[in-house]
């Protein structure tokens, strides 16, 4: 299996600074790329969170060369706290969060990320909880799922896209991504050659909606600033403008009045240079906003 090297590295660990820092958080370890490349910049140790147990299966592999300084938990990120406590740490040197899924998920089968690929419906983070995207779509009716179409993915043909969805799951005819993504295409008129296909918007939407990506993540991020050492950084990478809006905005009001010991490190977002992008394409929508906790 090839592991790609993770998005942003350099500027993720010149932010942290991990080299001394007693204890970093990587709240997404995804398949350890991040945790090992701030392992190898000098952290003492790592805690990684990763809601789905197949990736951190993966990072377990990749880290066994630190396993003595790496200890990863299967745990939603939003539940840090929980398990800081767990752990008897009040706070942290520093915490990473990665909000983007990773290859494995798009190219493993049966996992139902992809509409490269037939798979069944799932689209699931953590497939030990929660409904499968065919459970979701199972009750809804199309005024519901266009405003999630819209919501979640920005998509101004919510509404022809969801009564397309609707119809072919009244018609016993929607069971697969490949399914789907046909439904979805029926209802946009492509004219001449498009850039992204048009079911791009729409898987999306209903990955958003199916693992609850952006529930509580202002409320994250204020929480996991909270236990941050005098010096620590906090550093949030996003993929896409609904994620980046949030981070943004509540970094901002943290550092206006909420919070006067934090300080915002990046008043642009970091981007992918052109080298980066030409290695891994996936990285091009990649934002990172970082914060120090100054006192």
């Amino acid at each position: 299996m090839i592991l790609h090297e993770p998005v942003l590295r350099s500027e993720v660990t010149q932010l942290l600074a991990p080299a001394g820092r007693d204890l970093v958080l990587d709240c997404t370890v995804g398949t350890g790329g991040h945790t090992q490349a701030l392992l190898e910049a000098g952290a003492t140790r790592v805690l990684g969170l990763d809601r789905d147990q197949e990736v951190l299966a993966v990072a377990r592999k990749r880290l066994s060369p630190w396993a003595d300084r790496a200890q990863l938990v299967h745990a939603d990120y939003r539940a840090f706290e929980s398990v800081l406590d767990e752990h008897g740490l009040d706070t942290v040197d520093g915490a990473l969060a990665d909000l983007g899924h990773s290859t494995i998920q798009l190219e493993s089968e049966g996992r139902g990320f992809s509409f490269r690929r037939e798979d069944p419906l799932d689209m699931r983070m953590d497939r030990s909880q929660g409904q499968t995207l065919a459970e979701r779509l199972a009750d809804i009716d199309a005024d519901a799922l266009a405003d999630v179409i819209y919501e979640y993915g920005e998509e101004r043909h919510s509404r022809r896209i969801a009564r397309s969805i609707i119809a072919a799951r009244d018609a016993d005819a929607l069971s697969t991504t490949t399914e789907l993504a046909m439904a979805v295409r029926r209802a946009i008129r492509q004219r001449g050659h498009r850039r992204i296909d048009p079911a791009t918007r729409t898987f999306q939407a209903l990955r958003i909606w199916v693992n609850e990506e952006l529930d509580g993540l202002d409320r994250f991020v204020r929480a996991v600033t909270a236990r941050l050492r005098a010096g620590a950084r906090l550093a949030i990478i996003s993929f896409h403008s609904l994620e980046d809006r949030i981070v943004k905005y509540t970094l901002r009001e943290l550092e206006g009045g909420s919070d006067p010991t934090v300080r915002v490190l990046t008043r642009r977002p970091l981007r992918p240079g052109a080298d980066e992008v030409q290695r891994n394409p996936r990285a091009r929508s990649a934002k990172l906003r970082a914060l120090e906790r100054v006192a």
